[in-house]
């Protein structure tokens, strides 16, 4: 079943400056080598929807297992083949 996710993934009570954290998640991300897209709001991922919410769940653990209140907001467009 092909998925396609809308996820923001951010750090909480570290202070003003995130760039160094998000850059963290974005780079688990890119490196699981599913179709990705990131912007200024959400970086898209695409593909099965266990492949997928196993690299959200990775991402989010970047931070969350360095004791980071971690916020992951999240939406997701499932998109089931259909037999004809």
């Amino acid at each position: 079943m092909n998925t396609l996710i809308a996820v923001a993934i951010a750090p909480c009570g570290t202070g003003e400056e995130m760039s160094a954290y998000v850059g963290e998640v974005v780079r688990v991300i890119r490196e699981s080598g599913l179709p990705n897209r990131t912007n200024s709001m959400f970086t898209e991922i695409e593909g099965d929807w266990d492949e997928v919410m196993d690299v959200v769940k990775r991402a989010t653990m970047v931070l969350a297992e360095k004791g980071i209140r971690t916020e992951v907001v999240l939406k997701a467009d499932i998109r089931p083949c259909i037999m004809i």
